[in-house]
């Protein structure tokens, strides 16, 4: 067991834990298979654990490093307070396990730590591909991690001569999106007027957006940072860009000879739309995504979200494969829905009616008709349905609501089900 048993006894809970002695065991057992598999000839030296607990959801989480050899490994102890005391759900060994923990789809974790700047250079070794300001939004401090994304923003434009385009994907009806093609993030701004079919304005749109900010994103849902007055050299756009900008969101752009001023516009990392994506890959890339794409739609159901506009195009793609929504002018409370099953017509002249001939309120939504527009076809659909019919009945729908409405906590955890220690404890 060597120090695990003191790694958990030095982090005082207020309450026991369930066995400290055998969660030392399945840490260490853990810890082992991982050197093995990585090629260590040394075992584990010694740990580095960072003091300060950090708190999301219903989870806590130990955030240290192991030493072997010339090597170390991120070790994250997920803990969670059980019915019969604290216990460690799961351990985290690699970078991407650990990315995907401080993901930018999260809720902000709680820490209580003197100097914010020691832990996110202590995050840093662990995660050397996420950027500074990213690292301070995901442990709460978002002020000034949006400082932190304006002056790496800043040093990018210095360092690059790449121009603001419009971003890939399908052009939105409430948003212009541009991004830099050597900069992975993108900047949303309101548009001035909207489609007819859109019955929305734009302090709902923000309000949304609001909402995302202050709810869990389960790990499906982009954060945004909201920036004002955000000056560039006019030069740095693309001529298309600028057209679109003047022409579309005058409101939220002032365009003169030398500069663009953006006076608002949401700033969120980059992923690849799914529609795009699903071109792109092969196969079993296509597969997995599809399957995953159903996943995140219950994800966010569970935490009472319903994403309104569920096509392809508003949902993207994350380097590590995870499918998020990142569209939140439709995005609404899943016990604000009415989920209904279809009318089925009363006479012969209703079922050859062009028109709806039965009563739709606002918030009614009916299931079954999914399917014809979310964009799938062939063996994707096939696998969609496979995997996710449910999502096409009244029934899984308003279950989800009853256990919501009933005050029950779905259980969204940020590893993957094999990473629980709780199959290997017996207990699911």
């Amino acid at each position: 067991m060597g120090v695990y048993p003191f790694i958990l006894a030095d982090y005082e809970f207020e309450i026991d834990y369930e066995d400290i002695k055998r969660d030392a065991q399945l840490v260490a057992k853990e810890v082992d298979n991982h050197l093995q598999a990585a090629g260590c000839a040394e075992e584990m030296e010694r740990a580095e654990m960072f003091a300060s607990v950090l708190y999301r959801g219903k989870g806590a989480y130990l955030v240290g490093r192991i030493f072997s050899g010339k090597r170390f490994f991120p070790l994250v102890l997920a803990m969670l307070n059980t019915s019969r005391g604290a216990a460690v759900d799961a351990v985290l060994l690699n970078e991407n396990e650990v990315s995907i923990l401080f993901s930018f789809t999260r809720s902000y974790f709680h820490v209580d730590v003197n100097r914010p700047s020691e832990l996110i250079s202590f995050l840093k070794t662990l995660m050397p591909r996420k950027r500074i300001a990213e690292l301070y939004i995901s442990v709460g401090y978002n002020k000034h991690g949006k400082s932190e994304l304006y002056c790496d923003l800043l040093q990018h434009l210095a360092s690059s001569e790449d121009k603001f385009e419009i971003a890939e994907g399908e052009e939105g009806l409430v948003m212009v999106v541009f991004t830099m093609p050597d900069y992975d993030v993108v900047f949303k701004v309101i548009k001035d007027h909207f489609s007819s079919t859109k019955k929305t304005t734009r302090k709902a749109v923000m309000d949304k957006y609001y909402l995302v900010f202050k709810h869990d994103r389960a790990g499906r849902l982009v954060d945004a940072q909201e920036f004002e007055h955000l000056k560039f050299d006019r030069g740095r756009f693309s001529e298309e860009l600028l057209s679109n900008l003047q022409r579309d969101a005058a409101r939220s752009v002032e365009v003169d000879e030398d500069h663009v001023v953006v006076k608002h516009a949401y700033v969120e990392r980059r992923v690849v739309p799914l529609n795009i994506y699903l071109r792109e890959v092969g196969e079993a890339a296509a597969r997995a995504a599809v399957v995953d794409y159903g996943r995140s739609i219950k994800d966010l159901a569970a935490t009472n979200i319903f994403p309104g506009d569920m096509l392809l195009k508003n949902f993207g793609v994350t380097r590590h494969g995870r499918v998020v929504f990142y569209d939140y002018d439709e995005l609404s409370f899943l016990t604000n829905c009415n989920f209904r099953v279809m009318p089925q017509p009363r006479s012969y002249e209703e079922e050859l009616s062009d028109q709806v001939w039965y009563t739709v309120d606002d918030n009614d939504i009916f299931p079954e008709e999914f399917q014809y527009f979310l964009g799938l076809d062939g063996i994707l659909k096939d696998v969609f349905v496979g995997h996710h019919g449910d999502l096409f009945e009244v029934e899984f729908w308003q279950q989800v609501q009853e256990r919501i409405r009933a005050g029950k906590i779905i259980d969204i955890f940020p590893y993957e089900k094999g990473k629980r220690l709780s199959k290997v404890k017996g207990e699911g």
